[in-house]
């Protein structure tokens, strides 16, 4: 069973995102719902009119066989996502148990059909029911419950305590990239007067860079829209590079003949780079809580589309009760 000091454990090993201050240790903590355990940030928990949490792997009706030490098992899992391997009365039935965790059976749940863009959306009374196409929605309405699904993108929520407004985000590199955390809390600012010196912001369960792994086009274009983005990065001294720059250590690459050299990678923070963009939107440091878990290595807890196929996916929720 996992536990809060569990959480302590797994973060002091996962160390491919920034150091946090102490004070935020403590700040995550799974919580038992029946079967399930959700995944809740501390601060976000001591605002009593709104309630939220990041879904986890156990305790759901689905079935999926997965390996274990070499073995293949088969568990029974909390999937969130319709997928071909899952029937839906088996998600529906997930789904059920998770908004239940939260007393939340009787709100309107909202969720987006995503894309990994940068496309935002206000939710109110006059939303419509079918799933709008997009990866960020917020809103000042009560009794509506705001929902991203991730499986190693990573899910943010924002709440703005003094104008009671929340926000649900699903960010992808490509979301990461087009800034979707900046452009839903400005979309905050316009419409509802928030104040991102207001603004909590917590990051879930998302790939972290010790597995998160992607080619240099991914990489050039983050440096092309951050001045920091090498920070981001765990990479060869030549892979910002190019293709008409030269490569000062040719030694690095060659192959056999007949042998083509291996393409480049490099393992991206996501999760830092996210903090950075809601950071610089003027979400104060010490308002952005990150998770530290990582999706790959935490297959026990949590879901990962690049680690295993199948799979299921999680979700974030957060409403205005």
């Amino acid at each position: 069973m996992a536990t809060t000091t569990g959480i302590r454990k797994s973060a002091r090993r996962n160390k491919t995102t920034s150091a946090k201050p102490k004070k935020y240790a403590s700040s995550w903590k799974l919580r038992r719902a029946g079967s399930l355990q959700i995944l809740t940030a501390a601060p976000l928990a001591a605002l009593d009119w709104l309630i939220h949490g990041f879904s986890t792997r156990p305790g759901g009706a689905s079935q999926l066989e997965s390996e274990r030490g070499g073995k293949k098992v088969r568990e029974e899992v909390l999937n969130l996502g319709f997928a071909e391997w899952d029937s839906r009365e088996n998600v529906l039935e997930n789904r059920k148990r998770f908004f239940s965790a939260h007393g939340a059976e009787k709100m309107r749940v909202i969720a987006l059909r995503q894309i990994h863009s940068d496309i935002v959306h206000r939710v109110d009374h006059h939303s419509a029911a079918e799933p709008l196409q997009g990866d960020a929605h917020f809103t000042r309405e009560r009794g509506v419950v705001l929902t991203v699904q991730s499986a190693d993108c990573v899910p943010i929520l924002l709440a703005d305590p003094k104008r009671r407004a929340v926000a649900a985000i699903h960010a992808g590199w490509r979301g990461t990239l087009r800034r979707i955390g900046a452009k839903t809390l400005g979309r905050m600012q316009m419409e509802f007067g928030t104040d991102p010196a207001d603004v909590i912001a917590a990051l879930g369960p998302g790939i972290s860079r010790c597995c998160y792994e992607v080619g240099p086009e991914v990489a050039r274009e983050f440096q092309a829209q951050f001045p920091e983005a090498q920070e981001w990065f765990e990479a060869l001294p030549n892979f910002f590079a190019s293709a008409e720059d030269p490569n000062w250590l040719p030694w690095l690459t060659m192959r056999p003949p007949g042998h083509p050299a291996p393409e480049p990678r490099a393992r991206l923070d996501l999760l830092a780079a996210n903090r950075a963009v809601l950071a610089a939107a003027g979400i104060s440091p010490d308002n952005i809580l990150t998770s530290k878990f990582c999706t790959s290595c935490r297959t026990d807890l949590f879901f990962s589309y690049r680690r295993e196929r199948p799979t299921g996916r999680l979700m974030a929720a957060i409403a205005i009760c």
